[in-house]
């Protein structure tokens, strides 16, 4: 059965980091690809960035080039996305997701891509 954890979110002031977590159980990361997506109140979930663990390709979305950063840890079954220099646009519920790896490479970075979904975890940026 396929299961994704989010963890490592809370609040953090601006220009803070902190790292979420994804833990996920029930397949091998070298075959599936894990987004990370965000959702703030009254606003529609939006990538944040995507890996493809089999080779580590990576994408990310405009808004984070630069300050967020997704490695993933095969041995612990985990990937991360560090979050540095945080904005108060940052705030939004984070979620990971998981979907077989793609033949072809791109940016994945819709919602709609993804066939599973953890239950998130909270992200504010406040002073």
């Amino acid at each position: 059965q396929v299961q994704l954890a989010e963890s490592g979110g809370g609040l953090v002031s601006p220009g803070g980091s902190l790292r979420l977590s994804c833990a996920v159980s029930g397949f091998s990361l070298d075959d599936y690809m894990i987004g990370w997506f965000r959702q703030a109140p009254g606003q529609e979930r939006a990538g944040v960035s995507r890996i493809i663990p089999h080779d580590g390709s990576t994408s990310y979305a405009d808004a984070v080039r630069g300050r967020f950063t997704i490695s993933r840890d095969n041995a612990k079954n985990t990937v991360y996305l560090q979050m540095s220099n945080l904005k108060p646009e940052d705030t939004a519920v984070y979620y990971c997701a998981a979907v077989t790896r793609p033949r072809h490479n791109g940016p994945y970075l819709s919602a709609h891509w993804y066939d599973y979904w953890g239950q998130g975890t909270q992200v504010a940026v406040s002073s």
